[in-house]
């Protein structure tokens, strides 16, 4: 079994939970429109009935908009060898940083939401900085 870098299992744990983000609001459009509907969504621009799905949709692109920031930084971490404990407890906050965004976004919650999405963002300067220096 192959051990990876702190930074890469949680690249990883990242990737899995930004890939599973669309499951509650799928299953609401199941619900709504029925499961062959939904399935077959013929009308991908259909909004949902819930609030709270939608939001959960624009939350959903948003972490996926930011994955394509953080998961080429942290493939450069690990190529060139400047891991270290910063840039590991970086990643680490990050994923929780994006978990609380993906959350509070959804439940419509304005301020936090804008604090831990800008968690999220330090945490990528912080692997910026980790690659410059």
């Amino acid at each position: 079994m192959q051990h990876f870098n702190t930074e890469i299992t949680w690249l990883t744990l990242t990737l899995l939970m930004t890939g599973l983000f669309w499951v509650p609001y799928i299953l609401n459009r199941m619900y709504e429109h029925g499961i062959w509907a939904a399935l077959y969504n013929p009308q991908p621009d259909t909004q949902p009935k819930a609030q709270w799905a939608e939001r959960m949709m624009r939350a959903h692109a948003n972490a996926v908009e930011n994955l394509v920031i953080f998961a080429p930084l942290v493939i450069a971490i690990d190529i060139s060898g400047v891991n270290s404990q910063v840039t590991a407890v970086a990643c680490i906050v990050y994923f929780f940083a994006r978990l609380a965004h993906f959350i509070l976004y959804s439940l419509k919650v304005p301020f936090f939401r804008t604090v831990a999405f800008l968690i999220g963002f330090f945490c990528q300067m912080t692997l910026i900085m980790a690659l410059l220096n």
